[in-house]
């Protein structure tokens, strides 16, 4: 951060990260975060999973990932800190070795999806510019909006909530056609039941929802956030439910519009799903400067997902090293931008170097999808998460809670629990693969663990005493 506001106190430390979220900010950076990583991304691996009804999956992913939303804005509103997931896990079962194993998975997550969305960047970049290797654009693209993020949390949120207008135009066009299309009565409303996968039904739609899990997370980043959020005990469960359920709403009418106006076979095999239905020709004007423009949308939703998750990863470091979890030298601060500087760069070297072997091993198998594959390591990674952070809403019930606490469904959260046991299960047995990158990132994790133990242990204040940041 740059500057203080008129809502921090003039004696900060100056350790101490800066209040400046609002809550029309803290809205639109959910819903930013969640658009941009799903439906410009992912839809066409949704499409191939489940067939022409694959926007019930959206339905069943937008469920789940909501209910999981009501354990986050309880815990946030009590323990608005930076670290999230961590935080919640450590004060409800105040283990260490599970609090660092909530850390890394976390961490792992944001890692492996911001792998995942610089890739699918790279591929709307490349139907513009198709000279400039994947990887090089992949690259510059992290490096870029990690210097966005070192500006600062106020600047970064700024752009995010710019950028969100911008995506939600994209996502309007879509809809839009498939209105035209209704209208001058092309579409074949059948296709919106019918099931092209092989196999079940019900397995189609656990397959598709699994995929399009991929697409409501980061809704879980705003926890991350709460300690720069100002008065959010009242503002976090209404901006946190509002972003997703506005975005949930938006994830099932594209994906019906996209099943009326394109082929779900064409979907499917498409790196960018989306532009398939620009290029179906509805709209007046030249196809070629409509499929331009929609590119640039496109790489400007996934940027706006990406650097959220950028924010997410510096900032977990810096929340859990401060915490005496990962080594001290993570909780840094500039004394001037006010960024958690160390923690960026780290994040940004993990993030590159998964890109380096995603394009090494996609050269040596060519059918290996790397957007789907990080995307599955993400889930993974999450679905664990969730999980266990919806227990600790329900183990910490009557602590740290004032008149003005959030307190979700109990019935609500206890399915949200086997939901995503469920889904866990089924997406570790169809993509067994997906276990040997979860497995190095989880390495990583074990390396920062050792570094911090060859370093000794510091005194803390916060997490290691059970006390407040």
């Amino acid at each position: 951060m740059s500057r203080q506001t008129d809502t921090e106190p003039a004696g900060t430390p100056p350790e101490e990260l800066t209040r400046s979220i609002t809550g029309r900010l803290l809205f639109f950076y959910v819903l930013g975060d969640v658009l941009g990583s799903g439906v410009y991304v992912l839809i066409g691996l949704v499409a191939g999973a489940v067939g022409g009804a694959f926007w019930i999956a959206f339905a069943a992913g937008v469920t789940l990932a909501t209910i999981t939303g009501l354990a986050y804005a309880e815990l946030a509103t009590k323990f608005p800190q930076a670290a999230g997931a961590s935080l919640y896990v450590h004060k409800a079962f105040r283990n260490p070795v599970l609090t660092f194993l909530i850390t890394i998975c976390s961490l792992s997550a944001v890692f492996a999806a911001s792998g995942s969305l610089a890739t699918g960047f790279a591929r709307y970049f490349g139907s513009i510019f198709d000279l400039v290797p994947a990887l090089l654009v992949t690259l510059v693209f992290v490096v870029l909006l990690t210097l966005v993020n070192f500006i600062g949390i106020t600047e970064s949120v700024v752009v995010n909530m710019i950028m969100t207008f911008i995506e939600i135009s994209g996502l309007v066009l879509v809809m839009v056609i498939g209105i035209i299309v209704v209208v001058r009565g092309d579409a074949d409303f059948s296709v919106l039941t019918s099931f092209t996968a092989e196999g079940n039904p019900i397995f189609a739609i656990v397959a598709g929802v699994a995929l399009a899990f991929f697409a409501m997370t980061g809704f879980e980043n705003a926890a991350n956030v709460a300690e720069e959020t100002i008065n959010p005990s009242k503002t976090f469960p209404r901006a946190l439910i509002g972003g997703m359920a506005a975005a949930g709403l938006i994830y099932v009418l594209v994906a019906m519009s996209a099943a009326l106006v394109v082929p779900v076979g064409t979907l499917a095999g498409a790196d960018a799903a989306l532009l398939e239905v620009v290029r179906a020709d509805v709209l007046p004007g030249s196809v070629e400067v409509m499929l331009k423009v929609f590119a640039v949308i496109a790489m400007i939703a996934i940027t706006n997902t990406t650097l959220v998750s950028i924010v997410t990863q510096s900032r977990i470091l810096y929340g859990m090293g401060r915490e005496d979890v990962v080594p001290a030298v993570f909780s840094k601060i500039h004394p001037t931008r006010r960024s958690p500087y160390v923690a960026l760069v780290f994040s940004t070297l993990v993030v590159a170097s998964l890109l380096i072997i995603g394009e090494v091993l996609s050269n040596v198998d060519p059918d290996l999808d790397i957007v789907g594959r990080l995307a599955t390591v993400t889930v993974v990674f999450l679905l664990f998460i969730y999980a266990l952070v919806i227990v600790s809403a329900l183990k910490l019930r009557g602590e740290g809670e004032t008149e003005d606490s959030y307190r979700a469904n109990t019935a609500l959260l206890y399915l949200g629990v086997l939901g995503n046991i469920v889904l866990l299960g089924y997406v570790v047995i169809d993509d067994p693969a997906s276990l040997y990158w979860v497995a190095g990132l989880l390495a990583l994790g074990v390396a920062l663990y050792l570094v911090k133990r060859a370093a000794g242990g510091r005194s803390s204040k916060g997490i290691a005493t059970g006390g407040e940041a």
